[in-house]
């Protein structure tokens, strides 16, 4: 029987769970797989998912991680800690403010005794347009404290520029920013060897070969990309709304694992 009675996850779409569906197609995402897992190791076992897509850092210490503190009891519990990201993609960023929040809220956390797990954000390994310089740009400080936070902490470090898998484009969803169900498994078995439980050892593992398309085709897929999920979200961005504004966090409270989907 596994030590672990609880499992809380905390934080944004990644750990809500977009875009791996279950069939009802509501979001299952890797941290409800890694529930699947602990559930049949401990009959005990409970589990709750506060994360909402669309959070800032501030919004996640505020909403989630207040209501989470109560709730654990120690070593028996795991907590899944991913925010900040949405902070860094924001125009106007206070990477300070985002460094000292984080570190906070993470010692909060550890603290408790509790197993923290933290991630750092894939960065593109060989950056060649603006757009990728820039993203390296605002993740690489943000990732640099994670890590340092982690060492300080004690906390467990999931960092996902570790592995070249990761980096495949097939580990992304159609919108090239949320993980594909491929990229929420590889994830939820690399979090069950973090925690010490069964994994599938393969996760670290390249790929099949993927025959790229044609230059024409791929500029075409780029427009239509723009068009379906780049806009929209400069268009949240101007007019201040957040695609989690007005959801609830798909499982608020802790729960017997499974729920039958």
């Amino acid at each position: 029987m596994s030590g672990i009675t609880k499992f809380i996850a905390l934080g944004d779409s990644l750990t809500e769970g977009l875009s791996d569906k279950y069939p009802d197609g509501s979001y299952r995402g890797w941290a409800d797989r890694v529930a699947d897992v602990l559930a049949k190791a401990n009959s005990n076992f409970r589990y709750a998912n506060f994360a909402v897509r669309g959070k800032l850092l501030e919004q996640v210490i505020s909403d989630q991680l207040s209501v989470a503190l109560p709730l654990i009891t120690g070593a028996d519990t795991v907590v899944s800690f991913h925010a900040g990201a949405n902070n860094i993609l924001r125009p106007k960023l206070d990477i300070e403010k985002v460094v000292s929040d984080y570190q906070n809220a993470v010692t909060r956390l550890t603290e408790t005794g509790a197993k923290v797990l933290v991630f750092t954000v894939r960065e593109v390994a060989n950056p060649k347009t603006k757009a990728e310089f820039y993203w390296n740009e605002r993740f690489g400080p943000f990732n640099a404290n994670v890590r340092e936070v982690s060492v300080k902490t004690g906390a467990i470090l999931l960092d996902a520029n570790s592995h070249d898998v990761f980096g495949d484009p097939r580990m992304l969803a159609k919108d090239r920013l949320h993980l594909s169900p491929e990229g929420h498994r590889r994830v939820a078995q690399g979090v069950l060897n973090a925690i010490g439980m069964p994994h599938d050892t393969s996760y670290t593992q390249a790929m099949g070969p993927h025959k790229q398309a044609p230059a024409v085709l791929r500029g075409i897929g780029t427009v239509l990309w723009g068009l379906a999920f780049l806009v929209p979200w400069a268009i949240r961005r101007l007019s201040g709304k957040s695609s989690g504004d007005g959801r609830m966090a798909k499982h608020p409270a802790l729960t017997s694992w499974p729920i039958n989907k």
